[in-house]
């Protein structure tokens, strides 16, 4: 390591000792790291310079800065609503989960054997979710509540087999989510009316209809007639829900929904700005294959045991590609678990506590605001309180502001108020204060309201009736519930996650601290400029080194995945050529070694997708691509790539692709899943690429969280900047709260929204861009500090490490592997970039061992699997990161030589090639305890078969799960009562 960097950061995320690097770079056969980046990396894109930003910190002075940045954001009092809360998260559920890097560590449970405690949780969240909404079937979350609903509009259709083309949304419901709806409907080819529920007569054609509840200004609608009309012209009706309303009012199913979505955030999730926080989406069972996202459900192991595991994957994106009716392929699982522990911590009767004090709080301010003379309109509410000030509305949010509360204006004369569980009987006094004229005041006795809900709204069913909710409500009870799932789980705390394509790299304390600051927690991601400057000055720098590192011009933070990022880049694309009369670019290349969201974005982007061959070494076929560019030329609109390749490999011909993809009138999209080779060592931009997204839960450290939360920002050139995605309330300005006198929306100003190119801003408020993509203008924010820390403490000279020696360690395992498996594809030089994919297909025939078999006996070694079959079936593809150090990249690579062994015993004769340790894998303490032990191998080598497993043993908590038998008997919520 260079001498500048020994006492930086840089040696704490970059594990190599010099002792150790120097052994690895022995038995690749180089002298130096930039040697065997000479190797790898095709001179023809390498960067010759050094990028831009400056030296690395160390964790205290990042940390003071990021601390400087965050004081500059004020945290007023939010009223705002919007769907957006003040909430109270329980303090063992913050140190527990939230702060906790087993629970926000993992991967996503696609080895359900050892995410066990994960999925427990999740199915928690669905089952609450399914009880509050009455609604038998729910997935395990979204990523917010707009394009929750734009799911569901997507649904809709793919109910109606695309026979009904045009989706009703009211006008009351939340404004960023018409803007969601209305971006994904007119990318898709679906019509869009907006209008009031009253006016909603013209049914022909009606996929489905879009209500809230209660409505955006507070209202609660009895929706029954409307859903007896929808389904009597063969339509669907969505209701985004609030759930804490629910828990109090007649459930969705109860009246006719078809489909229930919401935001979950309320329970426990900090506002963060906008996210992330666990959108959700219900419906009946009749529907499951059409459900977008993941479902937990419940199946059993080798043993006949309970087990959980991701149920009907087949109706996933990565399944359908093309076919499929979303591109979800992540979740918010880490705040689906907060929320759904929120649930567990409270129980039935503490929800209810809450909920009915917030709506007696709620009707006592409106009492008040009555008692000082104001105009309040007389429908049932719940949280909300619509009121047309009679001393005028400009005067009531200044004397607000001035008191350090936010109200939202909802039109010129109307404000609206909206309540939580934060709320106390003071601040409805000094609410009322502000209402007041002339001193007036409301006497105290006045202020006392106890409020029930109409017996026409009111809920009749039972609430967290099982016995998971009924259980935990002290911290002791809920700690060791916590501790006792966690521990059913595999996460960076216990071994290196391999997975290629991923990048499970260390998620540094350090970085995670800021992320539960109450400066980044605890703001309205729709409060006023002005009090939000901190996280407006750190999203510009960080967008700013974004640029630089990638090469290109402007940066949208909206995407609040990578499956986002996709769609939100190719509709820039979209824009693009729109904006040049060149509507009909359409065709979208996308090659067969692509991830299936390529595909699936590219489908509800509106674009028609060819596919592009592959040559036998992995590589583009780049005939085949310019034979399918040609012949689309007209067409053509994108060419989808990732660099480098699905394969592992840094093709030597990208810059030809590139070329040939603008020679016929395309722009070149690339996937930042692999980003991890490229930061310090070549550019997007400079490559040809015309946008990109980055995974900043990959290369930029934001945790996995078990499958999400994540953030997927788009980068683009400055040719595209002005169709970036646009503020959601921007494009929606009849609908927004409009502060007077400040422009586009609440909290964006005019000057603001205008700064073009400016790395961080999102443009489109013209018509001319993407539309809005997510329901907060700058995505999910809370967990941006994490990606800023990283990049500070790194610096230049620290990032260009972390690169260069996650391509040493790929290639120290692939080289460790070498004679005991194949590596399939290898760059001209025969070396690999920062993974590889080892082939696993011949030990079927010689000794009927499959990848899964590989896959579950490494469980027994204590180690999560690297990717399994994908891009090649049969494979595994593996990819050690920069952050893991020489003795655990050794310890893995002996469990799969040792693994190997076995395989060859078997093709020997010498183990049963049934009754044999891969088969039977992974083996269950309760398993290898037992009386019984029928087995032809030792309990020793199921157990024990290297000795390291002495020191310290995971134990997988179940045996192998039967995927077979949990789709055939499909359970998706946990048992009742009866089981307990």
């Amino acid at each position: 390591m260079p001498p500048s960097l020994a006492s930086t950061f840089v040696p704490r995320h970059v594990a190599l000792t010099d002792e150790d690097e120097r052994a690895m770079l022995d038995l690749v056969d180089f002298a130096s790291l930039e040697e065997l980046t000479d190797a790898v990396v095709p001179r023809g894109i390498r960067l010759e310079r050094n990028l831009q930003l400056g030296d690395p910190q160390d964790e205290a002075a990042a940390l003071r800065a990021l601390r400087t940045l965050a004081d500059k954001n004020e945290i007023y009092r939010s009223f705002i609503g919007m769907g957006y809360h003040r909430t109270i998260t329980p303090p063992v559920i913050l140190r527990t989960i939230l702060e906790n890097p087993l629970w926000y560590t993992p991967y996503t449970p696609y080895q359900a054997e050892i995410a066990q405690g994960r999925l427990e949780a999740l199915l928690n969240f669905q089952t609450m979710v399914s009880d509050l909404t009455g609604l038998p079937l729910a997935n395990a979350s979204l990523l917010d509540e707009a394009t929750a609903a734009a799911e569901a509009m997507a649904m809709c259709q793919g109910i109606a087999r695309g026979k009904r083309n045009t989706f009703f949304v009211a006008a009351d419901c939340n404004p960023q989510t018409i803007s969601v709806v209305r971006t994904r409907a007119e990318s898709m080819g679906i019509e869009v009316r907006v209008g009031s529920v009253a006016d909603m007569n013209d049914l022909d054609g009606l996929a489905g209809a879009l209500v809230q509840y209660p409505t955006t200004d507070g209202r609660i609608i009895d929706y029954s007639d409307i859903a007896e009309r929808l389904h009597a012209a063969g339509a669907l009706l969505v209701v985004a829900a609030d759930p804490l309303a629910l828990v109090l009012l007649r459930p969705p199913g109860d009246f006719g929904a078809d489909i229930a979505i919401g935001s979950t955030q309320r329970f426990g999730v900090p506002m963060g700005f906008g996210g992330p926080h666990a959108a959700y989406l219900a419906t009946h069972d009749k529907h499951a294959r059409k459900l977008p996202g993941r479902l937990v459900g419940v199946s059993v192991d080798a043993h006949g045991n309970q087990a959980y595991r991701l149920a009907i994957q087949t109706r996933e994106q990565h399944i359908r590609r093309d076919k499929a009716t979303s591109n979800i392929c992540t979740s918010q699982v880490l705040l689906a678990i907060v929320a759904g522990m929120y649930a567990v911590y409270h129980g039935p009767q503490g929800l209810q506590r809450i909920a009915a004090r917030v709506h007696s709080l709620t009707h006592t301010l409106r009492a008040g605001l009555r008692g000082l003379g104001h105009r309040v309109a007389e429908e049932p509410i719940f949280d909300t309180v619509a009121v047309s000030p009679a001393i005028g509305a400009d005067k009531v949010i200044e004397t607000a502001r001035a008191r350090g509360l936010n109200l939202r204006r909802l039109d010129a004369a109307t404000i609206g108020i909206t309540l939580d569980e934060t709320t106390s009987q003071d601040d409805v006094e000094e609410l009322l204060d502000v209402f007041s004229a002339n001193g007036t005041k409301v006497e105290s006795a006045e202020l006392t309201h106890e409020a029930e809900v109409p017996a026409a709204f009111r809920r009749n069913r039972p609430l967290l009736r099982h016995g998971i909710f009924n259980r935990h409500h002290s911290e002791h009870e809920l700690l060791r519930y916590v501790t006792r799932l966690q521990s059913r789980d595999i996460s960076l705390a216990n071994s290196m996650i391999a997975l290629g394509s991923c990048t499970m790299k260390l998620n540094a304390a350090a970085e995670m601290i800021p992320v539960t600051w109450p400066q980044f927690t605890e703001i309205h991601p729709y409060a006023p400029a002005e009090q939000t400057l901190g996280y407006r000055e750190m999203i510009k720098q960080l967008s700013s080194w974004l640029s630089e590192i990638t090469g290109f011009a402007a940066v949208s933070m909206q995407p609040n995945a990578g499956s986002q990022g996709e769609y939100a880049g190719l509709l820039t694309i979209r824009a693009y050529h729109r904006s040049r009369g060149e509507t009909q670019r359409d065709v979208c290349l996308i090659p067969i070694s692509a991830h299936g969201t390529n595909p699936a974005s590219a489908v509800i982007a509106g674009m028609r997708v060819v596919a592009v061959a592959c040559r036998s070494n992995g590589d583009i076929d780049i005939d085949d691509l310019r034979k399918h560019a040609e012949e689309h030329r007209d067409r053509l609109a994108a060419l989808m790539i990732t660099y480098p390749s699905t394969h592992g490999v840094f093709e030597e011909g990208v810059k030809e692709v590139c070329q040939i993809i603008h020679e016929n009138g395309g722009q070149v999209y690339m996937d930042g899943a692999n980003m991890n080779a490229q930061v310090g060592l070549c550019r997007p931009g400079d490559i040809g690429a015309d946008v990109c997204h980055l995974n900043l839960h990959k290369t930029f450290c934001i945790p996995h969280g078990g499958g999400g939360p994540g953030m997927g920002p788009i980068c683009v050139a400055a040719h595209l900047a002005a169709f970036l995605p646009g503020d959601p309330l921007a494009l929606t300005p009849s609908l927004s709260r409009g502060n007077a006198g400040e422009g586009v929306g609440p909290g964006v100003s005019r000057s603001e929204a205008e700064e073009g190119a400016s790395p961080g801003v999102s443009r489109g408020e013209t018509g001319e861009g993407a539309g809005a993509v997510s329901a907060a203008p700058h995505g999910s924010p809370m967990v941006l500090p994490i990606p800023w820390m990283y990049i500070a403490m790194m610096g230049a000279a620290g990032l260009k490490r972390a690169t260069q020696v996650s391509i040493l360690n790929a290639n120290y395992m692939a080289r460790r592997l070498r004679g005991h498996y194949e590596v399939l594809y290898t760059g001209r030089l025969g070396y690999v970039a920062h993974e590889f994919i080892v082939d696993c297909r011949g030990f079927e025939r010689t000794a009927g061992v499959t990848v899964e078999d590989i896959a579950k006996r490494l469980m027994d070694f204590g180690f999560h699997a690297p990717t399994m079959s994908w891009p090649v079936a049969g494979t595994l593809m593996i990819e050690p990161t920069e952050s893991e150090p020489k003795a655990e990249l050794d310890r893995f690579c002996d469990a799969l030589i040792a693994i190997r062994g076995e395989i060859e015993a078997i093709a020997r004769g010498e183990l049963d090639s049934q009754d044999n340790p891969l088969k039977n894998a992974p083996h269950t303490a309760v398993a290898l305890t037992a009386d019984d032990w029928p087995h032809r191998y030792s309990r020793e080598q199921a157990a024990f078969p290297l000795p390291w497993l002495r020191e310290h043993k995971y134990w997988p908590p179940v045996g192998r799960v039967d995927n077979a038998y949990g789709d055939r008997n499909l359970v998706c919520t946990c048992p009742g009562m009866e089981e307990y």
